[in-house]
């Protein structure tokens, strides 16, 4: 005769319910025959799943199935929901603070939005215990690891660059735990206030000077033109003036010959007026606009 002292807990309690039914206690090595839950007591559960979700079913503690978008049923005690998977695209906002080459520190925030596979549901519900602290874990470290290497002007350059180094270290990693990285992106640069405040200083330096040079420059081309517009006008007048004078010869040369003809010759003129030679005439010339002005 089996008496319940000679087994473990589980034995007695297994002797106790087969006692009070009065059946044979079985063999120690047939027990897991034995442990079941009666019929009787499964009783079917209908359960909703959303669109884009999946419900993860536990049988006894083990994986058993998934159960899609739609209405699904749960065997209970023996099944549970065990959880529930979103297919739906999510997003992360990491902040991370570190400094840069010339020692200047700064905060980034950088955006990562991650999605589950379909295909790797099992590896996304049981891999990790929280995503996104696995996630966050890498932005930390490829963030401190590239930006110590540029200066501060490079950084607002390469956001492409370290945005992208990002999203390739996330989706080598994270594609074994059944995530995919549809996109990571730096969403905020931020300096200490008195390092923005030394970087608009010396910008507003830099377009005084250039505003400063340009106004130089206007004031030489005015000038520039100025001279030349005097120049011009000197010519011109010039010009005026030595039309104005040849006009006055022609006259002059004109009225001598017809008062040549008048009284004879020109050596008649010449004659009467000895001292009328040719340089008195010019000096005569000369002087008329003097005279007429």
């Amino acid at each position: 005769t089996i008496t319940p002292e000679s087994h473990s807990r589980s034995h007695q309690l297994l002797y106790l319910f087969f006692n009070r039914r009065r059946r044979p206690l079985p063999p120690r090595h047939h027990l897991h025959l034995w442990v079941r839950i009666p019929k009787t007591m499964c009783i079917p559960c209908c359960i909703c799943v959303s669109t884009s979700e999946v419900v993860v079913v536990e049988r006894l503690g083990k994986f058993d199935r998934l159960i899609p978008a739609g209405l699904g049923v749960i065997v209970c005690p023996c099944e549970q929901n065990a959880g529930q998977v979103s297919f739906r695209v999510q997003q992360l906002d990491v902040r991370v603070e570190t400094k840069t080459k010339d020692n200047v520190f700064l905060t980034t925030v950088v955006s990562v939005q991650y999605q589950v596979i379909r295909e790797k549901v099992y590896q996304a519900f049981y891999s990790l215990t929280n995503t996104q602290q696995q996630i966050t874990a890498h932005v930390y470290d490829v963030m401190r690891s590239q930006l110590p290497t540029l200066e501060l002007d490079a950084v607002f350059e390469a956001k492409e660059d370290l945005a992208l180094a990002v999203k390739n270290a996330l989706s080598e990693t994270m594609s074994d735990y059944g995530y995919q990285i549809l996109q990571a992106l730096i969403t905020d640069i931020d300096p200490d206030n008195r390092v923005k405040q030394a970087m608009n200083e010396i910008n507003s330096a830099k377009r005084l000077k250039f505003a400063v040079a340009e106004k130089a420059e206007g004031q030489k081309i005015l000038q520039v033109k100025s001279a030349e517009a005097e120049a011009e006008a000197k010519y011109l007048s010039g010009v005026g003036v030595a039309k104005q004078r040849k006009a006055i010869v022609d006259g002059l040369r004109t009225s001598i010959v017809v008062s040549g003809a008048l009284m004879g010759s020109f050596n008649f003129f010449r004659i009467k007026h000895p001292t009328n030679t040719a340089h008195r005439i010019l000096a005569m010339v000369s002087r008329v606009p003097l005279l007429r002005t």
